[in-house]
Protein backbone atom coordinates (compact mmCIF):
# COMPACT_ATOMS: atom_id res chain seq x y z
CA UNK A 1 0.00 0.00 0.00
CA UNK A 2 1.33 3.45 -0.94
CA UNK A 3 2.12 5.64 2.08
CA UNK A 4 0.80 9.12 1.23
CA UNK A 5 1.44 12.05 3.53
CA UNK A 6 1.41 15.83 3.28
CA UNK A 7 2.08 17.95 6.35
CA UNK A 8 -0.12 20.74 5.00
CA UNK A 9 -3.08 18.37 4.98
CA UNK A 10 -2.45 17.59 8.64
CA UNK A 11 -2.58 21.31 9.46
CA UNK A 12 -5.75 21.73 7.39
CA UNK A 13 -7.43 18.85 9.20
CA UNK A 14 -6.84 20.73 12.46
CA UNK A 15 -8.13 23.93 10.89
CA UNK A 16 -11.34 22.17 9.86
CA UNK A 17 -12.11 21.32 13.49
CA UNK A 18 -10.61 24.47 15.09
CA UNK A 19 -11.10 27.22 12.50
CA UNK A 20 -11.16 30.17 14.92
CA UNK A 21 -8.19 29.11 17.02
CA UNK A 22 -5.20 31.45 16.76
CA UNK A 23 -2.51 29.69 14.73
CA UNK A 24 0.02 32.55 14.65
CA UNK A 25 0.54 35.57 16.86
CA UNK A 26 3.30 37.90 15.69
CA UNK A 27 4.76 40.92 17.47
CA UNK A 28 6.08 43.27 14.77
CA UNK A 29 7.34 46.82 14.48
CA UNK A 30 3.91 47.71 13.02
CA UNK A 31 2.01 46.22 15.93
CA UNK A 32 0.69 42.80 16.86
CA UNK A 33 -0.74 40.56 14.15
CA UNK A 34 -2.61 37.28 14.43
CA UNK A 35 -3.98 34.65 12.10
CA UNK A 36 -6.53 31.94 12.82
CA UNK A 37 -6.03 28.41 11.55
CA UNK A 38 -8.79 28.96 9.01
CA UNK A 39 -7.13 32.13 7.70
CA UNK A 40 -3.70 30.49 7.66
CA UNK A 41 -4.77 27.59 5.46
CA UNK A 42 -6.86 29.95 3.32
CA UNK A 43 -3.86 32.15 2.60
CA UNK A 44 -1.69 29.09 1.94
CA UNK A 45 -4.25 27.76 -0.56
CA UNK A 46 -4.37 31.14 -2.31
CA UNK A 47 -0.58 31.25 -2.60
CA UNK A 48 -0.61 27.64 -3.84
CA UNK A 49 -2.95 28.74 -6.65
CA UNK A 50 -0.80 31.75 -7.44
CA UNK A 51 2.30 29.57 -7.76
CA UNK A 52 0.44 27.25 -10.12
CA UNK A 53 -0.37 30.19 -12.40
CA UNK A 54 3.38 30.93 -12.55
CA UNK A 55 3.99 27.43 -13.87
CA UNK A 56 5.31 25.85 -10.70
CA UNK A 57 4.56 22.19 -10.11
CA UNK A 58 5.04 19.32 -7.71
CA UNK A 59 8.71 18.44 -7.25
CA UNK A 60 10.04 21.92 -8.10
CA UNK A 61 12.82 23.04 -5.79
CA UNK A 62 12.39 26.45 -4.16
CA UNK A 63 14.91 28.44 -2.15
CA UNK A 64 13.05 30.40 0.55
CA UNK A 65 14.69 33.44 2.16
CA UNK A 66 12.15 35.08 4.45
CA UNK A 67 12.24 37.00 7.70
CA UNK A 68 10.43 35.97 10.85
CA UNK A 69 6.73 36.59 10.51
CA UNK A 70 3.42 35.32 9.23
CA UNK A 71 4.61 35.25 5.59
CA UNK A 72 7.12 32.48 6.35
CA UNK A 73 4.41 30.17 7.70
CA UNK A 74 2.06 30.88 4.80
CA UNK A 75 4.80 30.34 2.23
CA UNK A 76 6.10 27.08 3.66
CA UNK A 77 2.57 25.68 3.91
CA UNK A 78 1.79 26.75 0.35
CA UNK A 79 4.92 25.08 -1.01
CA UNK A 80 4.26 21.87 0.91
CA UNK A 81 0.67 22.01 -0.36
CA UNK A 82 2.05 22.22 -3.89
CA UNK A 83 4.38 19.27 -3.30
CA UNK A 84 7.45 21.45 -3.90
CA UNK A 85 10.84 20.79 -2.29
CA UNK A 86 11.76 23.58 0.14
CA UNK A 87 15.33 24.83 0.61
CA UNK A 88 15.43 26.94 3.81
CA UNK A 89 17.71 29.93 3.24
CA UNK A 90 19.03 32.26 5.91
CA UNK A 91 18.67 36.01 5.53
CA UNK A 92 22.45 36.11 6.00
CA UNK A 93 23.19 34.30 2.73
CA UNK A 94 25.32 36.27 0.33
CA UNK A 95 25.10 36.24 -3.48
CA UNK A 96 27.71 33.47 -3.80
CA UNK A 97 25.81 31.31 -1.30
CA UNK A 98 22.58 31.80 -3.20
CA UNK A 99 24.22 31.00 -6.53
CA UNK A 100 25.80 27.84 -5.10
CA UNK A 101 22.48 26.52 -3.77
CA UNK A 102 20.56 27.41 -6.92
CA UNK A 103 23.06 25.62 -9.14
CA UNK A 104 23.72 22.66 -6.88
CA UNK A 105 20.04 21.90 -6.19
CA UNK A 106 18.80 22.97 -9.65
CA UNK A 107 16.39 25.42 -8.05
CA UNK A 108 13.25 26.44 -9.96
CA UNK A 109 12.39 29.58 -7.94
CA UNK A 110 13.62 31.83 -5.15
CA UNK A 111 11.09 33.39 -2.76
CA UNK A 112 12.50 36.23 -0.67
CA UNK A 113 11.55 39.12 1.56
CA UNK A 114 11.74 42.44 -0.32
CA UNK A 115 14.80 43.69 1.58
CA UNK A 116 16.73 40.63 0.37
CA UNK A 117 15.85 41.10 -3.30
CA UNK A 118 19.11 42.89 -4.14
CA UNK A 119 21.27 40.06 -2.80
CA UNK A 120 19.09 37.48 -4.52
CA UNK A 121 19.35 39.36 -7.81
CA UNK A 122 23.14 39.31 -7.57
CA UNK A 123 23.08 35.61 -6.79
CA UNK A 124 20.90 34.94 -9.83
CA UNK A 125 22.81 37.23 -12.19
CA UNK A 126 24.26 34.27 -14.12
CA UNK A 127 21.28 31.94 -13.66
CA UNK A 128 18.65 31.60 -16.36
CA UNK A 129 15.09 30.38 -15.94
CA UNK A 130 14.91 30.84 -12.18
CA UNK A 131 11.73 32.59 -11.00
CA UNK A 132 12.34 35.61 -8.78
CA UNK A 133 9.52 36.08 -6.29
CA UNK A 134 8.98 38.34 -3.30
CA UNK A 135 6.27 38.17 -0.69
CA UNK A 136 5.18 40.92 1.68
CA UNK A 137 6.03 43.77 -0.69
CA UNK A 138 7.54 44.53 -4.09
CA UNK A 139 10.97 44.62 -5.69
CA UNK A 140 12.21 45.52 -9.18
CA UNK A 141 12.31 42.58 -11.63
CA UNK A 142 10.60 40.32 -9.08
CA UNK A 143 7.07 38.90 -9.18
CA UNK A 144 5.16 40.06 -6.09
CA UNK A 145 3.20 37.27 -4.43
CA UNK A 146 0.02 38.49 -2.80
CA UNK A 147 -1.79 35.38 -1.59
CA UNK A 148 -5.16 37.12 -1.97
CA UNK A 149 -7.39 35.52 0.65
CA UNK A 150 -10.60 36.27 -1.26
CA UNK A 151 -9.44 34.18 -4.20
CA UNK A 152 -9.77 31.03 -2.15
CA UNK A 153 -13.56 31.21 -2.42
CA UNK A 154 -13.07 29.90 -5.96
CA UNK A 155 -10.47 27.31 -4.94
CA UNK A 156 -12.44 24.92 -2.79
CA UNK A 157 -11.30 22.02 -4.95
CA UNK A 158 -7.61 22.91 -4.80
CA UNK A 159 -6.47 20.40 -2.22
CA UNK A 160 -2.90 19.67 -1.07
CA UNK A 161 -0.97 17.31 -3.32
CA UNK A 162 -0.99 13.85 -1.82
CA UNK A 163 2.75 13.42 -1.84
CA UNK A 164 4.32 10.11 -0.96
CA UNK A 165 6.02 9.94 2.42
CA UNK A 166 9.15 8.95 0.49
CA UNK A 167 9.12 12.02 -1.78
CA UNK A 168 11.81 14.68 -1.18
CA UNK A 169 10.38 17.63 0.78
CA UNK A 170 13.26 19.61 2.33
CA UNK A 171 16.88 20.24 1.38
CA UNK A 172 18.77 22.00 4.17
CA UNK A 173 22.34 23.07 3.57
CA UNK A 174 24.92 22.59 6.28
CA UNK A 175 28.66 23.21 6.30
CA UNK A 176 31.04 20.32 5.75
CA UNK A 177 34.68 19.82 6.66
CA UNK A 178 35.68 19.92 3.00
CA UNK A 179 34.14 21.32 -0.17
CA UNK A 180 30.93 23.29 -0.39
CA UNK A 181 27.93 23.02 1.93
CA UNK A 182 26.09 19.71 2.01
CA UNK A 183 22.50 19.49 0.82
CA UNK A 184 20.72 17.37 3.43
CA UNK A 185 17.63 15.75 1.92
CA UNK A 186 14.61 14.92 4.09
CA UNK A 187 11.49 13.14 2.87
CA UNK A 188 7.87 14.30 3.03
CA UNK A 189 7.21 11.85 5.88
CA UNK A 190 9.85 13.46 8.10
CA UNK A 191 7.41 15.90 9.82
CA UNK A 192 5.18 13.02 10.89
CA UNK A 193 8.08 11.24 12.61
CA UNK A 194 9.41 14.49 14.09
CA UNK A 195 6.04 15.32 15.64
CA UNK A 196 5.76 11.87 17.20
CA UNK A 197 9.28 12.28 18.51
CA UNK A 198 10.30 15.83 19.44
CA UNK A 199 6.99 17.68 19.57
CA UNK A 200 5.46 15.12 21.94
CA UNK A 201 8.29 13.87 24.13
CA UNK A 202 10.43 17.02 24.36
CA UNK A 203 8.87 20.35 23.33
CA UNK A 204 5.58 19.06 24.78
CA UNK A 205 3.30 21.14 22.54
CA UNK A 206 -0.35 20.90 23.56
CA UNK A 207 -3.35 21.89 21.42
CA UNK A 208 -4.26 25.58 21.75
CA UNK A 209 -1.26 26.42 23.97
CA UNK A 210 1.06 29.28 23.01
CA UNK A 211 4.56 28.11 22.12
CA UNK A 212 7.54 30.34 21.39
CA UNK A 213 10.44 28.77 19.50
CA UNK A 214 12.94 31.51 18.74
CA UNK A 215 14.70 30.00 15.71
CA UNK A 216 14.42 32.06 12.53
CA UNK A 217 13.38 30.87 9.07
CA UNK A 218 16.30 29.71 6.98
CA UNK A 219 17.50 27.08 9.43
CA UNK A 220 16.50 23.44 9.84
CA UNK A 221 15.66 24.26 13.47
CA UNK A 222 12.88 26.60 12.29
CA UNK A 223 11.25 23.67 10.49
CA UNK A 224 11.72 21.56 13.63
CA UNK A 225 10.07 23.68 16.27
CA UNK A 226 8.35 26.94 15.26
CA UNK A 227 6.79 25.34 12.18
CA UNK A 228 6.27 21.57 12.34
CA UNK A 229 6.14 21.01 16.11
CA UNK A 230 3.71 23.84 16.86
CA UNK A 231 1.34 23.61 13.88
CA UNK A 232 1.53 19.84 13.78
CA UNK A 233 0.23 19.67 17.35
CA UNK A 234 -2.44 22.33 17.03
CA UNK A 235 -0.62 24.92 19.09
CA UNK A 236 -0.42 28.68 18.72
CA UNK A 237 2.96 29.85 17.39
CA UNK A 238 4.21 33.05 19.00
CA UNK A 239 6.58 35.04 16.79
CA UNK A 240 8.72 38.01 17.80
CA UNK A 241 10.08 39.62 14.65
CA UNK A 242 12.66 41.95 16.22
CA UNK A 243 16.30 41.35 17.04
CA UNK A 244 17.23 39.41 20.14
CA UNK A 245 17.33 41.43 23.32
CA UNK A 246 17.26 39.59 26.66
CA UNK A 247 15.03 42.13 28.39
CA UNK A 248 12.54 42.19 25.50
CA UNK A 249 12.40 38.40 25.46
CA UNK A 250 11.72 38.25 29.19
CA UNK A 251 9.09 40.99 28.87
CA UNK A 252 7.30 39.07 26.12
CA UNK A 253 6.98 36.04 28.38
CA UNK A 254 5.33 38.22 31.01
CA UNK A 255 3.01 40.08 28.64
CA UNK A 256 1.75 37.20 26.51
CA UNK A 257 0.32 33.79 27.54
CA UNK A 258 3.40 31.85 26.40
CA UNK A 259 3.38 28.38 27.92
CA UNK A 260 6.36 26.84 26.13
CA UNK A 261 9.78 28.24 25.29
CA UNK A 262 12.41 26.78 22.97
CA UNK A 263 15.54 28.95 22.75
CA UNK A 264 19.26 28.66 22.14
CA UNK A 265 21.84 28.32 24.92
CA UNK A 266 23.22 31.76 24.03
CA UNK A 267 19.78 33.31 24.47
CA UNK A 268 19.28 31.54 27.78
CA UNK A 269 22.72 32.61 29.01
CA UNK A 270 22.12 36.27 28.21
CA UNK A 271 18.64 36.22 29.72
CA UNK A 272 19.97 34.58 32.87
CA UNK A 273 22.62 37.30 33.25
CA UNK A 274 20.13 40.15 32.74
CA UNK A 275 19.16 42.25 35.75
CA UNK A 276 15.57 41.88 34.55
CA UNK A 277 15.64 38.33 35.93
CA UNK A 278 15.48 39.78 39.44
CA UNK A 279 11.86 40.89 38.91
CA UNK A 280 10.83 38.51 36.11
CA UNK A 281 7.62 36.62 36.80
CA UNK A 282 6.02 34.86 33.80
CA UNK A 283 2.51 33.72 34.67
CA UNK A 284 1.90 31.12 31.96
CA UNK A 285 5.30 29.57 31.26
CA UNK A 286 5.28 25.91 32.23
CA UNK A 287 8.08 24.34 30.18
CA UNK A 288 11.38 25.42 28.62
CA UNK A 289 13.78 23.56 26.37
CA UNK A 290 17.16 24.36 24.82
CA UNK A 291 18.97 23.06 21.75
CA UNK A 292 22.13 23.84 19.84
CA UNK A 293 24.79 22.97 22.40
CA UNK A 294 24.77 21.89 26.06
CA UNK A 295 23.37 24.42 28.49
CA UNK A 296 25.42 25.56 31.47
CA UNK A 297 24.42 24.47 34.96
CA UNK A 298 24.36 28.08 36.19
CA UNK A 299 21.73 29.04 33.61
CA UNK A 300 19.53 26.07 34.46
CA UNK A 301 19.72 26.95 38.14
CA UNK A 302 18.93 30.63 37.50
CA UNK A 303 15.76 29.84 35.58
CA UNK A 304 14.71 27.26 38.15
CA UNK A 305 15.14 29.80 40.95
CA UNK A 306 12.91 32.36 39.21
CA UNK A 307 10.22 30.07 37.79
CA UNK A 308 10.56 26.61 39.28
CA UNK A 309 11.07 25.38 35.71
CA UNK A 310 14.10 23.27 34.82
CA UNK A 311 15.30 24.02 31.29
CA UNK A 312 15.56 20.69 29.47
CA UNK A 313 18.35 20.08 26.96
CA UNK A 314 17.91 18.56 23.53
CA UNK A 315 20.38 17.35 20.93
CA UNK A 316 19.98 16.77 17.23
CA UNK A 317 21.32 17.77 13.85
CA UNK A 318 20.27 18.94 10.41
CA UNK A 319 20.71 15.34 9.26
CA UNK A 320 18.10 13.96 11.64
CA UNK A 321 15.85 15.42 14.31
CA UNK A 322 15.89 15.33 18.07
CA UNK A 323 18.11 12.37 18.97
CA UNK A 324 18.74 12.81 22.68
CA UNK A 325 16.91 14.95 25.21
CA UNK A 326 15.72 15.42 28.74
CA UNK A 327 12.19 14.33 27.96
CA UNK A 328 8.97 15.34 29.65
CA UNK A 329 8.94 14.03 33.24
CA UNK A 330 12.59 12.94 33.14
CA UNK A 331 15.03 13.96 35.85
CA UNK A 332 17.17 16.90 34.72
CA UNK A 333 20.88 16.30 35.14
CA UNK A 334 22.62 19.60 34.35
CA UNK A 335 25.40 19.05 31.85
CA UNK A 336 23.81 15.95 30.34
CA UNK A 337 21.83 16.04 27.11
CA UNK A 338 19.42 13.46 28.53
CA UNK A 339 18.52 10.08 27.08
CA UNK A 340 17.93 8.82 23.53
CA UNK A 341 14.48 9.60 22.18
CA UNK A 342 12.03 6.69 21.90
CA UNK A 343 12.28 6.50 18.09
CA UNK A 344 16.06 6.23 17.90
CA UNK A 345 18.74 3.72 18.76
CA UNK A 346 21.73 5.81 19.84
CA UNK A 347 25.16 4.37 20.59
CA UNK A 348 28.65 5.58 21.39
CA UNK A 349 31.02 3.81 19.00
CA UNK A 350 34.74 3.61 18.27
CA UNK A 351 36.57 4.08 14.98
CA UNK A 352 35.67 0.54 13.90
CA UNK A 353 31.97 1.02 14.61
CA UNK A 354 32.01 -1.12 17.76
CA UNK A 355 29.66 -0.01 20.53
CA UNK A 356 31.68 1.21 23.51
CA UNK A 357 30.94 0.37 27.15
CA UNK A 358 29.42 2.78 29.65
CA UNK A 359 31.71 5.65 30.57
CA UNK A 360 33.91 5.45 27.48
CA UNK A 361 34.11 8.50 25.22
CA UNK A 362 33.48 7.89 21.54
CA UNK A 363 31.47 8.98 18.53
CA UNK A 364 27.76 9.56 19.05
CA UNK A 365 25.98 7.54 16.37
CA UNK A 366 22.46 6.73 15.21
CA UNK A 367 21.36 3.32 14.01
CA UNK A 368 20.60 3.36 10.30
CA UNK A 369 16.88 3.25 9.54
CA UNK A 370 15.83 5.80 12.17
CA UNK A 371 12.57 7.42 10.97
CA UNK A 372 13.90 10.98 11.11
CA UNK A 373 17.30 10.27 9.59
CA UNK A 374 18.09 12.12 6.36
CA UNK A 375 17.77 10.31 3.05
CA UNK A 376 21.06 11.44 1.48
CA UNK A 377 23.43 14.27 0.76
CA UNK A 378 22.18 15.70 -2.51
CA UNK A 379 24.17 14.46 -5.52
CA UNK A 380 26.94 13.15 -3.25
CA UNK A 381 26.68 9.37 -2.73
CA UNK A 382 30.31 9.12 -1.59
CA UNK A 383 29.80 11.68 1.16
CA UNK A 384 26.58 9.95 2.15
CA UNK A 385 28.40 6.63 2.41
CA UNK A 386 31.22 8.15 4.47
CA UNK A 387 28.69 9.42 7.00
CA UNK A 388 27.92 5.83 8.05
CA UNK A 389 30.04 3.34 9.95
CA UNK A 390 29.04 -0.27 10.55
CA UNK A 391 25.33 0.46 10.20
CA UNK A 392 25.42 3.73 12.17
CA UNK A 393 25.21 7.34 11.06
CA UNK A 394 28.13 9.09 12.77
CA UNK A 395 27.17 12.55 14.04
CA UNK A 396 30.68 13.95 14.34
CA UNK A 397 30.09 14.69 18.02
CA UNK A 398 31.58 12.76 20.89
CA UNK A 399 30.07 11.73 24.19
CA UNK A 400 29.67 9.02 26.80
CA UNK A 401 26.80 7.22 28.50
CA UNK A 402 26.55 6.95 32.25
CA UNK A 403 25.15 4.00 34.20
CA UNK A 404 21.61 5.40 34.06
CA UNK A 405 21.51 5.86 30.30
CA UNK A 406 22.14 9.62 30.26
CA UNK A 407 24.37 10.88 27.45
CA UNK A 408 27.08 13.42 28.26
CA UNK A 409 28.39 15.62 25.48
CA UNK A 410 32.17 15.88 25.17
CA UNK A 411 32.40 18.14 22.12
CA UNK A 412 32.93 17.76 18.41
CA UNK A 413 35.16 14.86 17.52
CA UNK A 414 37.98 17.26 16.77
CA UNK A 415 37.11 19.53 19.73
CA UNK A 416 38.22 16.93 22.29
CA UNK A 417 41.36 17.97 24.15
CA UNK A 418 43.97 15.30 24.92
CA UNK A 419 46.40 16.62 27.51
CA UNK A 420 49.05 14.44 29.13
CA UNK A 421 46.91 11.40 28.39
CA UNK A 422 43.75 12.93 29.81
CA UNK A 423 40.65 13.27 27.62
CA UNK A 424 38.98 16.61 28.33
CA UNK A 425 35.70 17.86 26.87
CA UNK A 426 35.65 21.61 26.20
CA UNK A 427 32.15 21.99 27.62
CA UNK A 428 33.28 20.88 31.06
CA UNK A 429 35.88 23.65 31.14
CA UNK A 430 33.50 26.24 29.72
CA UNK A 431 30.77 25.27 32.17
CA UNK A 432 33.17 25.74 35.06
CA UNK A 433 34.37 29.15 33.87
CA UNK A 434 30.93 30.55 33.06
CA UNK A 435 29.82 29.77 36.61
CA UNK A 436 32.21 32.52 37.80
CA UNK A 437 30.50 35.93 38.07
CA UNK A 438 33.20 37.64 35.97
CA UNK A 439 32.69 35.48 32.88
CA UNK A 440 30.04 36.28 30.30
CA UNK A 441 31.04 33.69 27.72
CA UNK A 442 34.03 31.54 26.84
CA UNK A 443 35.43 28.82 24.62
CA UNK A 444 37.97 26.13 25.50
CA UNK A 445 40.25 24.55 22.90
CA UNK A 446 43.39 22.45 22.66
CA UNK A 447 46.58 24.48 22.44
CA UNK A 448 49.84 22.74 21.44
CA UNK A 449 52.29 22.14 24.28
CA UNK A 450 55.71 20.51 24.07
CA UNK A 451 55.38 18.65 27.37
CA UNK A 452 51.74 17.60 27.43
CA UNK A 453 50.96 17.42 23.73
CA UNK A 454 48.18 19.91 24.29
CA UNK A 455 46.94 22.04 27.14
CA UNK A 456 43.55 23.61 27.73
CA UNK A 457 43.37 27.18 26.47
CA UNK A 458 40.32 29.34 27.28
CA UNK A 459 39.22 32.44 25.42
CA UNK A 460 37.12 34.50 27.83
CA UNK A 461 34.69 37.40 27.41
CA UNK A 462 34.33 39.32 30.66
CA UNK A 463 31.14 40.83 31.99
CA UNK A 464 30.88 44.60 32.32
CA UNK A 465 32.73 45.92 35.34
CA UNK A 466 35.60 43.42 35.26
CA UNK A 467 39.09 44.21 34.00
CA UNK A 468 41.46 41.68 32.40
CA UNK A 469 44.38 41.22 34.80
CA UNK A 470 46.89 38.54 35.65
CA UNK A 471 45.27 38.30 39.06
CA UNK A 472 41.91 37.53 37.45
CA UNK A 473 43.52 34.81 35.33
CA UNK A 474 44.77 33.12 38.49
CA UNK A 475 41.37 33.53 40.12
CA UNK A 476 39.59 31.91 37.17
CA UNK A 477 42.08 29.06 37.04
CA UNK A 478 41.60 28.31 40.71
CA UNK A 479 37.84 28.58 40.27
CA UNK A 480 37.95 26.04 37.43
CA UNK A 481 40.00 23.65 39.54
CA UNK A 482 37.33 23.82 42.20
CA UNK A 483 34.40 23.52 39.80
CA UNK A 484 35.69 20.52 37.88
CA UNK A 485 38.52 18.00 37.98
CA UNK A 486 41.79 19.91 38.56
CA UNK A 487 43.51 18.48 35.48
CA UNK A 488 40.85 20.13 33.31
CA UNK A 489 41.61 23.70 34.32
CA UNK A 490 42.77 26.10 31.57
CA UNK A 491 46.54 26.53 31.82
CA UNK A 492 46.22 29.52 29.51
CA UNK A 493 43.49 32.18 29.47
CA UNK A 494 43.15 34.96 26.92
CA UNK A 495 40.61 37.75 27.32
CA UNK A 496 38.80 38.66 24.10
CA UNK A 497 35.99 40.99 23.04
CA UNK A 498 34.16 38.39 20.96
CA UNK A 499 34.23 34.75 19.89
CA UNK A 500 33.99 33.46 16.32
CA UNK A 501 30.56 31.97 15.72
CA UNK A 502 28.49 30.42 12.97
CA UNK A 503 25.48 32.29 11.61
CA UNK A 504 23.27 30.24 13.96
CA UNK A 505 25.29 31.28 17.01
CA UNK A 506 27.47 28.24 17.67
CA UNK A 507 31.06 28.89 18.70
CA UNK A 508 33.56 28.03 15.97
CA UNK A 509 36.25 26.43 18.11
CA UNK A 510 37.96 25.28 14.93
CA UNK A 511 39.03 28.87 14.26
CA UNK A 512 40.46 29.22 17.74
CA UNK A 513 42.33 25.91 17.44
CA UNK A 514 43.81 27.06 14.16
CA UNK A 515 44.83 30.36 15.75
CA UNK A 516 46.61 28.53 18.56
CA UNK A 517 48.40 26.13 16.21
CA UNK A 518 49.61 29.07 14.14
CA UNK A 519 50.80 31.02 17.16
CA UNK A 520 52.63 28.11 18.76
CA UNK A 521 54.28 27.12 15.49
CA UNK A 522 55.86 30.58 15.33
CA UNK A 523 57.37 30.37 18.82
CA UNK A 524 61.04 29.37 19.15
CA UNK A 525 61.46 25.80 20.36
CA UNK A 526 62.80 25.37 23.87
Amino acid sequence: MTDSYNFAQQVEDWADSHPEQVALYAVTSDGDQQLSYRDLVTKAAALHAELLTLGMRRGDRVLVMLSRGIEAYVTYLALIRLGAVVLPGSELLRASDISYRVRHAQVRAVIASPHLAGEVAQGLAQEEGVLRLVIGGTAPDFVALNANTDAVLDLARLRPEMTLASDPAFISYTSGTTGGPKGVVHKAGWPRAHIANAAVHWFDVKPEEWAWATAGPGWAKWIWSPFVSVLGRGGTAFVYTGRFDPVTYLDCMEKYPIALLCATPTEYRLMAKSARMDTWSPKHLRSAVSAGEPLNREVIETFAARTGILVRDGYGQTENSLLVSTQVGMEVRPGSMGKPSPLHEIAVIDEEGTVLPIGKVGDIAVKKGAPTLFAEYLYDPERTERAFRNGYYVTGDQGRFDEDGYLWFEGRADDIIISAGYTIGPFEVEDALVSHPAVAECAAVASPDEERGHIVKAFVILKAGYEPTEALITTLQEHAKRATAPYKYPREIEFVAELPKTASGKIRRVELRHLERTRKAQLPRK
